[in-house]
C-alpha cells in the first residue's frame, strides 16, 4: 500500500506537517511515515579532511576536528530522533495508533526520490526553518524538491485546519488534464467540494474545457463548482479562494513550455511566497 510521508525537520510548520500528514494517513486509509533528513554535507557519517592538510598543519589538529565532527554529527542525530519522537507523540494525540519513523542521511531530495515509488503524498512545510514571525519565506530546498519529485506534494502553512473543500488552479494544456486525471483517481480529496478554476478571458473554448474536466471527474461523486476570473494568476486564486473559504488549492508545477505562464515557474514560485493555506502541488 502506498504511504503518507511527513517531512520533519525544525521548522515552525513541524506540528502542522505531523498534524496533515496524520490527517491525509486518516482520510486515505494509508500508513504513514515520519521523515527526518540529516544533511549529509553538515552531518557527514564520517568525517573526511583528506586534502586539508595544508602548511603549518598538524595531525593532532586534525584529529580534533575530525572528532567534533563526529560529535556534531552524532547530536544532529539524537536531535533528529528526538523531534522524530516528539511528532509519532503528535500524530498518537491526533488519534492516529502507529506511524513509522525513519531518518536518512543525505539531502532531502535523494531522500524524497528514494521513497516515492513508494508514497502516494509527501507532506512538508510551505516556510523554512530559517523563517520567523517577520519574515516568512518558503524553504530553502523546496523548488528543489518540486521539480524532483514526480509524486503529488502537499504544502502546509503553519497551523493546522481539518480539510473541508478544495480547488483545482486549471488552464485546459495537456498537463493541466492529466493533473485532473491524476485528481479523479486519488482518495488524497475523495468526498471534497470542488472548485475548477480557470484565470483568463471568459471564452466559450475555455468553459468547454472546464466541462470536459469535469466529467472526467464525475467519478468522484462530489459538488463541482467551475469558474473563471480575470486578472493575474496568484492574486485571482487567492481571491476566489478567500470569497468561497477554500480549504485547499490543487496546482501544477513548473512546466515546459515557456509561452504558459499558469502552471509553469513564476506563478508556482509566486504561489509559494503568498500561501496561507495547503497547497498540493502535482507532477
Amino acid at each position: 500500500m502506498l504511504q503518507i510521508v511527513s517531512c520533519i525537520d525544525d521548522s515552525r510548520a513541524a506540528p502542522a506537517v505531523c498534524d496533515y500528514g496524520a490527517w491525509a494517513s486518516r482520510h486515505t486509509q494509508a500508513p504513514l511515515m515520519l521523515l527526518h533528513v540529516l544533511d549529509e554535507e553538515k552531518y557527514p557519517s564520517e568525517p573526511d579532511l583528506a586534502g586539508n592538510i595544508g602548511l603549518g598543519s598538524r595531525e593532532q589538529l586534525l584529529d580534533e576536528l575530525a572528532e567534533l565532527d563526529r560529535k556534531r554529527a552524532k547530536l544532529a542525530r539524537e536531535h533528529g530522533h528526538h523531534l522524530l519522537d516528539k511528532a509519532e507523540e503528535r500524530v498518537q494525540q491526533s488519534g492516529l495508533t502507529e506511524a513509522v519513523k525513519r531518518q536518512r542521511h543525505g539531502t532531502l531530495v535523494e531522500a524524497i526520490q528514494a521513497l516515492e515509488k513508494d508514497t502516494r503524498l509527501f507532506v512538508m512545510g510551505l516556510h523554512g526553518e530559517s523563517s520567523s514571525d517577520r519574515d516568512l519565506h518558503p524553504g530553502g530546498q523546496l523548488e528543489t524538491v518540486i521539480r524532483s519529485a514526480h509524486r503529488p506534494i502537499l504544502l502546509v502553512p503553519d497551523e493546522y485546519t481539518d480539510p473541508k473543500s478544495a480547488m483545482v488552479a486549471f488552464d485546459g494544456s495537456e498537463a493541466a488534464f492529466k493533473g485532473v486525471e491524476l485528481i479523479s483517481t486519488s482518495p488524497v480529496l475523495k468526498g471534497m467540494p470542488l472548485h475548477l478554476v480557470m484565470v483568463g478571458a471568459d471564452t466559450a473554448d475555455r468553459w468547454e474545457q472546464l466541462k470536459k474536466a469535469e466529467k472526467m471527474l464525475a467519478g468522484l461523486d462530489v459538488e463541482i463548482t467551475l469558474a473563471i476570473r480575470a486578472g493575474d494568476v496568484e492574486p485571482a486564486l487567492h481571491q476566489y479562494q478567500q470569497e468561497h473559504d477554500i480549504d485547499l488549492l490543487v496546482m501544477g508545477a513548473y512546466g515546459r513550455s515557456r509561452i504558459r505562464e499558469f502552471f509553469v515557474g513564476s506563478n508556482t514560485t509566486n504561489m509559494l511566497k503568498t500561501a496561507d493555506k495547503p497547497l498540493v502541488i502535482l507532477r
